[in-house]
């Protein structure tokens, strides 16, 4: 007699297809619960924007930006050292005096940025194509190198013809030589490797 080899049905462990599925049409931002770190390490966090929204490079949008930053400057431990814009994302190096509070600090800078976007564009919905993603920055050559990307990344977003020759003004760049008042969107670096990074390099 021939054995008929019979397949049960299995209950949990991986499967094919199972789990939450990425937001539009290529996967975003892992939903995997976020690593923790010590506050010494800064982060480097994008922000990316529906199409619907506009242009955020455009002045009426950059302004409205830099005003939500301001507006959650220093709260929850958040401290916005470095940012760029760009057309539909934002970079930004921050610090956080507890990492358990990022999440909540940069939903706070989310949501002071989907009301300004939304009411510049004069519509209603979602604002941010997925979650936030969030590198944290352990050495200084981490450190130099995410700076510079994030205070040159116009330029490969721009084309030639409507770049800045210079700094861009859509950043962080314009207060690399200029005291940073109480006003500027951004706070001094207050960590080890913020402030150190490019003093290393040079020497």
């Amino acid at each position: 007699m021939k054995q008929i080899e019979f397949k049960l049905p299995t209950w949990g462990g991986e499967r094919k297809g199972a789990g939450r599925k990425p937001n539009g049409a290529k996967p975003g931002v892992s939903h995997l619960r976020r690593l923790s770190f010590a506050a010494r390490y800064p982060v480097h966090v994008t922000l990316r924007m529906v199409r619907a929204v506009g242009f955020l490079r455009t002045f009426s949008r950059a302004q409205a930006i830099e005003q939500a930053m301001r507006e959650v400057r220093h709260r929850f431990g958040l401290r916005v050292v470095h940012y760029s814009i760009q057309g539909n994302h934002l970079h930004l190096i921050v610090e956080i005096d507890d990492a358990a509070m990022l999440s909540r600090a940069i939903n706070g800078l989310a949501v002071r940025l989907a009301r300004a976007l939304n009411h510049l564009a004069e519509r209603k919905g979602k604002v941010f194509v997925d979650r936030y993603h969030a590198h944290v920055l352990k050495t200084p050559r981490e450190v130099r190198n995410a700076v510079r990307y994030v205070l040159e990344n116009f330029r490969h977003h721009l084309r030639e013809d409507v770049a800045p020759a210079g700094a861009d003004p859509r950043s962080s760049a314009l207060w690399l030589d200029a005291p940073i008042t109480e006003d500027a969107p951004i706070a001094s670096p207050q960590t080890w490797l913020l402030r150190n990074a490019f003093v290393i390099s040079a020497a």
